[in-house]
């Protein structure tokens, strides 16, 4: 099992995800596939990025013991209520965190949309994630259309017009 890069890099991640939070999202230039990864969520389905193509995708890499990641998590839950019945997925990728502490986690700060659990830190190797928390927009033909490093308010009127304007 291949553990993530080890604490020092993941403080720096934290580090630079916190310094850099705006309200805005960040095009992402050329035609960049999103890497595919299959990861179970909590409640032990099975999540694969290609399973949501032809829908924009809103995928957030995160820690509970993560402060900006804590900030954006309310938000993310209001933005995820709005965007469900209008065809657009919205992930969380745990990084290498159990289930158990997740679902302590949640009890101060539940969601209602998909938690994925990246407990082997695969999935965020394959992704250029520089900070946590990072999250991307991917549109629907699998390319990614945003990043965002660092917390957001995601339930914002022009950030989710921004990733409506994928459909």
């Amino acid at each position: 099992m291949k553990i993530f890069h080890g604490t020092l890099v993941a403080l720096l991640l934290i580090l630079a995800g916190s310094t850099q939070a705006a309200g805005t999202l960040t095009p992402i230039s050329g035609d960049v596939q999103a890497p595919d990864f299959s990861l179970q969520d909590t409640n032990g389905k099975t999540h694969r990025l290609s399973d949501y193509r032809g829908k924009p995708v809103i995928i957030n890499f995160w820690t509970t013991w993560c402060p900006p990641c804590r900030e954006e998590l309310p938000s993310m839950n209001r933005a995820w209520h709005q965007l469900k019945q209008e065809g657009i997925a919205m992930l969380a990728i745990n990084m290498g965190e159990d289930e158990d502490t997740i679902f302590i986690f949640s009890a101060d700060y539940p969601t209602d949309f998909p938690i994925l659990m990246d407990q082997a830190g695969e999935v965020i190797e394959q992704w250029p994630v520089k900070g946590l928390p990072t999250t991307y927009v991917v549109a629907p033909d699998g390319t990614i259309a945003y990043r965002a490093i660092g917390s957001r308010e995601w339930d914002d009127k022009t950030l989710l017009d921004m990733v409506r304007a994928l459909k």
